[in-house]
C-alpha cells in the first residue's frame, strides 16, 4: 500500500466491508462517528496509494464489496442534513454549544466523502460500480455546480481567517461556507470522471446530463466566469490546494487543473458518439456553445491538443441549423435517494434537530476528550504531510522545500543558504519544542 501505510491490507478490507448508510437522525451519533473515523482513514490511504503509484487497493475494495452506492447515499444524506436540519438546529433557543467540534465533523463529512470519490472515480470500473446511484450522483454534481455558478460576482468564498469577535457558531458557519466551495470544486472533478464513461453509461444517465440538466451549457457558464479565479490587488489568484494563491505572470497562460476538467468534460459530452446522438442542439444551446470559440486559443490548444477536434465541431455547429426541442416519450429511471430521504423525513426536521441537540451535540467533557484522542490518532502528522495538496514552501524564497528548521521543526527551507539568510528574521521566533514545553 505504499511506503507510508496508514492501514494494513486486512484492516482496510474490514473497514470497507463495514461501511453502511445512516438515517438522518443518527448523523453525529457514536456509531456514525466511528464510521467517520474509518472513512477518514480510507480517504487518506487512498490518497497515499495514488500519490506513490502503488496501485489502488482502496478503490478495488470499494468496487469488490459494492460500497460505491453506500458512499453516494451517505453523501446525499449529509447534504440533506446540512440543508434541512442544520439551519433548524442553529435557530433553536437552547442551542448554545460550548464546543462546536462534533457539529463540525458532521459538516465536514460531506467533504470527506466527495474527496474519496474524487480520488477513486478516476477509474472507470468505479463509475460502473455505482450502478443506478450514478443518477443520484449526477444530480448531486449538478446541484453543486449550480451553486458554484451562482457565486459569480459575489467575491467567491470567505477567507479562512476569522475575526476575534466571532462566536464559535459564526466561525463554524464561515468554515462551512468555505467548505461548500471546495466541495463544489471536487464535484466538478467527479462529474468530469463520470463523463469519461459516457460510452458505458445508461441512456437514463446520459439523458439526465444532456436533456434534464443541459450540463454542456452549465459548463460553458463556469468556464466563462471561472469562479475559482479572481483579481486581487491587480494580481491574478486561483483557488488551489485549499486556498487562494497568487499566480506568477509567467504562469498565467498555463491551464489550471479546474479549467482543464471543464474542457475535458465538454469534450466528452459534445464529441462522444453516444452523447452527440442524445444532445438536442437548440438555438440556446448553440449560442452558449459558440462562446467557446473565443477561448480556444493557440496557447490552449498547445496544452490540450485534443481540443482541436472540439474547435472543428464548433466551426461546423456555426453553419448548421438548430433543432427544435425533442418531445419523444421516453421511459427513464430517475434518481431515488434525495426524494426518498425527503419523503421519509418531511415534517420531522425540528424533531430531528431537537433529538440531536440533546443526544449528539451536547457531549460531556469526558466524551469530548475521548473523541479528540481518537481523532488525534487518526490524523497522524506524518500522514497529513504526505497527503497535503501541495509540498511545503521555503520560508525565504518560496521554492519547494524538503528541509525543516532543526530547532522548531515548523519552518521549511529548500537549501542551507536560504535558511542562513532567513535566520535574522526567523531566529527571533524560533523556539525548540523542548524549550517551548519547559516554558509552559
Amino acid at each position: 500500500m505504499g511506503d507510508l501505510a496508514l492501514l494494513l491490507p486486512g484492516e482496510a478490507d474490514g473497514l470497507v466491508r463495514g461501511l453502511r448508510s445512516f438515517p438522518l437522525r443518527e448523523m453525529g451519533s457514536d456509531r456514525w462517528s466511528q464510521q467517520q473515523e474509518h472513512l477518514e482513514k480510507l480517504n487518506m490511504q487512498a490518497i497515499l496509494d495514488a500519490a506513490v503509484s502503488h496501485g489502488e487497493p482502496i478503490q478495488g475494495l470499494l468496487v469488490t464489496h459494492r460500497k460505491i452506492p453506500t458512499l453516494v447515499e451517505e453523501l446525499i444524506t449529509v447534504e440533506m442534513w446540512k440543508q434541512k436540519v442544520f439551519p433548524v438546529l442553529c435557530r433553536l433557543e437552547d442551542f448554545k454549544p460550548q464546543n462546536t467540534f462534533p457539529i463540525y465533523m458532521v459538516v465536514h463529512h460531506e467533504a470527506s466523502i466527495i474527496n474519496l470519490l474524487e480520488t477513486v472515480f478516476f477509474h472507470k470500473e468505479v463509475c460502473e460500480s455505482a450502478e443506478d446511484t450514478v443518477l443520484d450522483l449526477v444530480d448531486y454534481c449538478h446541484r453543486k455546480l449550480t451553486l458554484l455558478a451562482a457565486r459569480t460576482g459575489h467575491g467567491g468564498p470567505p477567507e479562512e481567517e476569522g475575526s476575534q469577535d466571532s462566536t464559535p457558531m459564526q466561525e463554524l458557519q464561515k468554515q462551512a461556507e468555505l467548505m461548500e466551495f471546495e466541495i463544489s470544486l471536487k464535484a466538478l472533478s467527479v462529474l468530469r470522471y463520470i463523463t469519461d464513461c459516457v460510452d458505458s453509461l445508461s441512456l437514463s444517465a446520459l439523458s439526465r446530463m444532456l436533456s434534464t440538466h443541459n450540463l454542456p451549457c452549465l459548463l460553458v457558464e463556469l468556464l466563462e466566469h471561472s469562479p475559482w479565479s479572481r483579481q486581487e490587488g491587480g494580481k491574478l489568484q486561483r483557488f488551489e490546494g485549499g486556498r487562494w494563491q497568487t499566480v506568477a505572470p509567467s504562469e498565467q497562460q498555463k491551464l489550471s487543473k479546474l479549467d482543464g476538467q471543464v474542457w475535458i468534460a465538454l469534450y466528452n459530452l459534445l464529441l462522444s458518439p453516444e452523447a452527440r446522438a442524445r444532445y438536442c442542439l437548440t438555438s440556446f444551446a448553440k449560442g452558449q456553445l459558440l462562446k467557446l470559440r473565443a477561448f480556444l486559443t493557440d496557447t490552449l490548444l498547445d496544452q490540450l491538443p485534443n481540443l482541436a477536434d472540439l474547435q472543428g465541431f464548433l466551426a461546423h455547429l456555426a453553419l448548421v441549423e438548430t433543432q427544435a426541442p425533442k418531445k419523444d416519450l421516453v421511459l427513464e429511471q430517475i434518481p431515488e435517494i434525495w426524494e426518498r430521504l425527503e419523503r421519509e423525513n418531511r415534517g420531522k426536521w425540528q424533531a430531528i434537530a431537537k433529538h440531536q441537540l440533546l443526544h449528539v451535540f451536547s457531549p460531556s467533557d469526558k466524551e469530548l476528550r475521548l473523541q479528540a484522542q481518537r481523532w488525534a490518532e487518526t490524523y497522524r502528522l506524518d500522514v497529513l504531510e504526505a497527503v497535503a495538496p501541495e509540498r511545503p514552501r521555503c520560508a525565504y524564497c518560496n521554492a519547494e522545500a524538503s528541509k525543516r528548521c532543526s530547532r522548531c521543526q515548523s519552518a521549511w527551507y529548500c537549501c542551507r543558504e536560504c535558511q542562513v539568510k532567513h535566520w535574522e528574521t526567523h531566529g527571533k521566533a524560533c523556539v525548540p519544542e523542548a524549550q517551548g514545553d519547559r516554558a509552559k
